[in-house]
């Protein structure tokens, strides 16, 4: 295991790493009216896509992704960027016009620190596919 901000295997974590450092990001075409201060963009790795919107700055904000696995990979690249991860929320397809197959959110500061949604384990066994 690391010893860094995520409870994973030291090389799983650097597969993660290098998988992460090929991810092509491009802007993201608007649904709805997003809030005030949102960033999104489409991540691409493999033949996979990944909408993920980041807001606020460190050390609070926060990040929303669809909840696939490229979306997994990307939330855990953004915890091992900015320290432990707090409380997931996966929200349903659906109940969002941007996440319409459902989303994953984290927010770091404010957000909340219990979560029902996904745990790290989770989250790990689903980026895995992000990997192949």
């Amino acid at each position: 295991m690391t010893d860094g901000p995520l409870p994973i295997d030291a090389g799983l974590l650097a597969r993660f790493r290098a998988a992460g450092a090929t991810i092509a990001w491009r802007p993201a075409p608007p649904k709805g009216r997003p809030p005030r201060g949102r960033r999104a963009r489409i991540a691409h790795l493999h033949d996979e896509e990944a909408r993920v919107e980041t807001w606020g700055r460190e050390p609070e904000g926060g990040i929303e992704v669809d909840s696939g696995p490229l979306g997994a990979l990307v939330l855990l690249l953004e915890a091992d960027r900015r320290g432990a991860l707090p409380a997931v929320d996966a929200r349903e397809a659906g109940t969002d016009i941007g996440f319409a197959a459902g989303a994953l959110r984290a927010v770091w500061g404010s957000g909340p620190t219990a979560s029902l949604g996904p745990t790290v384990r989770d989250l790990v066994e689903l980026a895995r596919y992000a990997l192949a």
